[in-house]
């Protein structure tokens, strides 16, 4: 028998609503996952990037990684100057 479509996550909500820190949650969730998709990125010859604030995940060629990289950093950096400008 075939798994939902929606298997993987509703798997993940569970095990994420069982964790009661944010260190548990890392642990038993963020970083298994993290590495599984790092295992099988770098099987496939692709560079995965993950970035900050909300969710940023960028999955690509050696070749356009830093590009990419460079334009999420860019982006990031413009919000946290256009935040500094609305505080003061």
């Amino acid at each position: 028998m075939a798994k939902r479509p929606d298997a993987l996550h509703r798997d993940l909500l569970a095990r994420m609503e069982q964790c009661q820190t944010a260190e548990s949650l890392n642990d038993e969730v963020i970083i298994p996952f993290v590495a599984a998709l790092e295992k099988v990125c770098a099987a496939r010859g692709y560079v995965l990037n993950i970035f900050g604030e909300s969710a940023n995940l960028a999955v690509s060629d050696d070749e356009a990684a830093p590009v990419i990289y460079d334009l999420i950093d860019e982006y990031l950096d413009s919000r946290a100057a256009d935040d500094q400008d609305d505080e003061g």
